[in-house]
């Protein structure tokens, strides 16, 4: 009888769980504090969990951010590419406006993944995850063009709005945002 199974997945899953909490506690982190408030005690604070837990999970303070920007990189990929498949949606433009002003609404976790994109100017080791947004962004506008230089027009003007969006009082609408998305990405 496979006694040691259901316990090595209760472990794998709690792990998990853990691991999960720990990201996002970094995130809450960052949001409130910026990157440099980042510690292996005030993320296992955040998250409820003994000062040591981070240490066990992630290889020191780089290796836990590392881990927060890949994560949150390949979910707004994710978010992006499943607006590039067939049937995905009847407007992917008004689709992609709807999900840049979502995440204005609560900018917080934006304003988090904008702090540590910063970080991956300085740490070539933070690039990976920039570079599968920046694909999944090019291959969004690949269904409208294949001008390589209004694709690197597209995906700088995103992450410019945004950001832009961050600093202003007045965020821009979704309607906004799929004016200019219109503009930027033209029907042919």
């Amino acid at each position: 009888m496979p006694v040691s199974e259901p316990i090595t997945d209760g472990r794998r899953a709690k792990g998990e769980r853990r691991r999960r909490a720990l990201i996002e506690a970094t995130l809450r982190v960052i949001e409130r504090d910026g990157a440099s408030g980042v510690t292996h005690r005030t993320v296992a604070r955040e998250a409820g969990l003994p000062a040591t837990t981070p240490t066990y999970y992630f290889d020191g303070i780089d290796g836990l951010l590392t881990e927060v920007l890949t994560t949150c990189m390949d979910e707004d990929a994710a978010k992006v590419v499943r607006l590039t498949e067939p049937d995905a949606c009847a407007d992917p433009r008004r689709a992609l406006a709807e999900l840049m002003a979502d995440a204005l609404a609560a900018p917080g976790h934006l304003l988090a993944e904008f702090e540590l994109c910063l970080l991956a100017a300085r740490r070539p080791e933070l690039r990976d995850s920039t570079g599968r947004w920046t694909e999944s962004l090019i291959g969004f506008a690949r269904r409208f063009t294949t001008d390589p230089v209004r694709l690197q027009l597209f995906v700088g003007a995103y992450d410019g709005l945004l950001l832009q969006a961050l600093t202003t009082d007045e965020r821009p609408s979704a309607d906004e945002f799929e004016a200019m998305l219109h503009q930027l990405l033209p029907t042919s």
